[in-house]
């Protein structure tokens, strides 16, 4: 049995999400249906960190088994030739079977884009978020330095998270303004389902000043949904990166596209 890894980017826009469910196109549906045709078999992938429907990627990493010997350029391009264009294979290679895309993760890197000016964007409207007010980045950041260590995070989870734990160990939130975008950045071991989304709901009300940056150390503290603010739009939001130890050898993933990016990409460093 070999052990497969894969690099995905995906416009979550065009499904309901990256689990597979009846009656409506997922992202694990989609490509696992293409996988199979290449292998002649069934295929069934696990991955680095479920999406929301409207999430994107350019950094989700999967794994799968298979009897089906074929070459990395053939699980890249042909499997690409049966896909829509909203998803694509970036890469491919062959690991060893303890490689595990879920368990073996020892970061995730999440990127939110809110477009902050009056008038709501037409061309990327299914690309970022949009805020009228203006915000404040200085601010934001301020209050987001509350959230970093590990902490139980209960306060930012979503009521049908199944993760067994609320505790995270967030690693470092960054957030800069580039001419009229907000770029947000969070790293951390994981994240609880929906927690990017509702810490930028509660950085959005920060940032337009109807709150204090210390107003996030007390929705922290009271580790209770309702102290925080409504979950932000997922169009915004981006997986743009999974950490893996060094032995795997997988590859870095790409900036994305040119919205995703720093003047200096000082969020990568």
């Amino acid at each position: 049995m070999n052990r497969i890894a894969l690099g995905l980017e995906y416009d979550g826009s065009c499904f309901h999400g990256w689990q597979k469910q009846e009656k409506v196109s997922s992202i694990q549906q989609t490509l696992e249906i293409a996988l199979s045709k290449v292998a002649t078999i069934p295929i069934t992938t696990i991955c680095a960190g479920r999406t929301d429907a409207g999430v994107h990627a350019n950094g989700q990493v999967v794994h799968f088994d298979t009897k089906t010997i074929r070459d990395e350029r053939a699980w890249v391009w042909g499997t690409n030739t049966l896909l829509p264009k909203a998803l694509r294979v970036l890469w491919a290679r062959s690991v060893d079977r303890d490689f595990n895309a879920r368990r073996c993760a020892t970061s995730r890197r999440y990127r939110y884009v809110i477009y902050n000016h009056p008038l709501r964007p037409s061309l990327l409207r299914q690309y970022v978020a949009w805020y009228y007010r203006k915000l404040d980045a200085q601010r934001m950041l301020a209050a987001a330095q509350h959230w970093l260590g590990e902490h139980d995070f209960s306060s930012f989870r979503a009521s049908e998270c199944q993760s067994h734990s609320p505790i995270r160990l967030v690693h470092s939130i960054q957030v800069v303004r580039i001419g009229e975008q907000i770029v947000l950045d969070f790293v951390a071991n994981a994240f609880l389902h929906h927690m990017v989304r509702n810490m930028v709901g509660v950085l959005i009300k920060i940032g337009n000043g109807l709150k204090s940056p210390e107003w996030a150390k007390e929705v922290l503290i009271a580790r209770d949904r309702r102290a925080a603010d409504i979950t932000a739009s997922p169009t915004g939001l981006y997986l743009v990166e999974v950490q893996y130890p060094s032995r795997f050898n997988l590859p870095k993933p790409s900036l994305g596209p040119w919205f995703l990016k720093t003047s200096e990409e000082s969020l990568l460093l």
